[in-house]
């Protein structure tokens, strides 16, 4: 088939972004578009070690995809919804959102340990910032270290020794079917990450692609859920890397939205609700709320740490 009659959808290329870009193709396919998967590597690939909360770039897994984009290397990017800043670039729009898997984090530790019976003092591995805080809120006693690479390396490496246990998102793990021992965390001890657990396709904002892409992909209740964190996260002015969670359900046309504000240390904590059937309101509300409580404090001192 020729480019003219093909779509080329970019990607990262790790294992579970393939994954995730080869399950969206298949979706596609199916539903009459051609599609051929390009991988394009991004800034957090370009520096491998560098903790993502010393790349202070909200970009980071996003930036080269969407100047391929843009430039028109590209027709679609298939990114997870956590990574993609609630800014968009000029030009660009999310063109769908798939059906979210379980957003929770997970336990990873061939002790099937869960985050109550860590032993005392137990080494943690998680590179969020966001994970961090509320594991230390949690469990002050923990150590808490850094870790980088794609889903199959962090596992090896606590198996190696770097860590007792390491924190990932079960959306991933059962995306790459990875058998890995694990514990769930419920969301109510740690909240997920704004859209995590759902995968987003971006498109060029003219392109009438997007059109046949959102009829094949758009999962609505995922995106209304989805909207209403990503409006939280926009109002706090924040980004991947900053203490923030977010847990969201719907119910009919009703949002319901909860979400966090927590300092890196995990000794300010500021939680709140709101609900309601228009997602963004919905979620500016709550960040508001968040605001008034004292979040304010929190995301201005992340914010002057890393200028």
């Amino acid at each position: 088939m020729s480019r003219e009659h093909t779509a080329i959808l970019g990607t990262r290329g790790s294992r579970l972004a393939l994954v995730q870009a080869e399950a969206c193709a298949a979706a596609l396919r199916d539903a009459g578009i051609g599609v051929e998967v390009s991988i394009i590597k991004t800034t957090s690939e370009h520096h491998p070690d560098t903790p993502l909360a010393v790349i202070d770039q909200r970009d980071v897994f996003t930036r080269q995809l969407d100047e391929a984009l843009l430039s028109g290397e590209i027709d679609l990017a298939v990114h997870s919804l956590k990574d993609v800043p609630t800014e968009l670039p000029e030009g660009i729009s999310l063109s769908a959102v798939t059906r979210r898997h379980d957003p929770a984090d997970v336990l990873v530790s061939d002790e099937l340990y869960t985050l109550e019976d860590l032993p005392r003092e137990a080494v943690v591995a998680t590179s969020s910032l966001r994970r961090r805080a509320q594991l230390l809120h949690h469990r002050p006693d923990l150590e808490i270290v850094g870790i980088r690479g794609n889903v199959d390396t962090r596992v090896r490496k606590m198996r190696e020794g770097a860590a007792d246990a390491v924190v990932l998102a079960r959306a991933g793990l059962e995306r790459l079917g990875l058998d890995a021992p694990h514990t769930v965390i419920p969301t109510d001890v740690i909240l997920p990450a704004v859209g995590q657990g759902a995968l987003a396709v971006a498109t060029r904002r003219d392109d009438l692609l997007g059109v046949s892409i959102r009829g094949a992909l758009n999962h609505e209740p995922t995106e209304r859920a989805v909207l209403a964190e990503r409006a939280m996260l926009r109002t706090l002015e924040g980004g991947c890397r900053v203490p923030v969670g977010a847990s969201s359900t719907t119910r009919g046309s009703v949002v319901l939205l909860t979400g966090l504000v927590i300092s890196p240390d995990g000794a300010l904590v500021y939680r709140g609700e709101a609900a309601g059937d228009e997602p963004e309101k919905v979620g500016n509300r709550l960040a508001s709320d968040l605001l008034e409580q004292g979040a304010a404090v929190v995301l201005g001192e992340v914010r002057e740490v890393r200028s």
